[in-house]
């Protein structure tokens, strides 16, 4: 049997679980590589569900997130990067804004 990839409730978004990238830089890539179709059917899916999500992903400790729950907060953060595209400009990179050009710094340190 395949561990499970999302939790318990959430596996009508696993085909989206592309979206699930661990860095801001691998979400801006994926954000400005796919094309809108991709990103609006993304948004689409996982907007409705934000309520639940947020509320399924607060009852972990930070440092205690099992793995489906990690996948699932990677998507949110992949919502917040892609909302944009859909909500503002209608395309993945707005005319003149490359993002892929400029360095992301983790102001959250991993903890050693």
């Amino acid at each position: 049997m395949s561990e499970r990839q999302l939790p318990e409730g959430f596996q009508d978004l696993e085909p989206y679980l592309e979206w699930s990238l661990a860095t801001d830089r691998e979400r801006s890539i994926k954000r400005q590589t796919s094309p809108m179709t991709k990103i609006t059917a993304f948004y689409h899916a996982i907007v409705p569900r934000m309520d639940e999500i947020l509320a399924h992903l607060e009852q972990y400790p930070l440092e205690q997130v099992p793995a489906d729950a990690q996948s699932l907060f990677y998507l949110t953060l992949s919502l917040a990067k892609i909302a944009p595209a859909v909500e503002m400009y209608g395309e993945p990179v707005p005319e003149g804004l490359d993002a892929l050009r400029l360095e992301n710094i983790d102001i959250y340190p991993t903890r050693g």
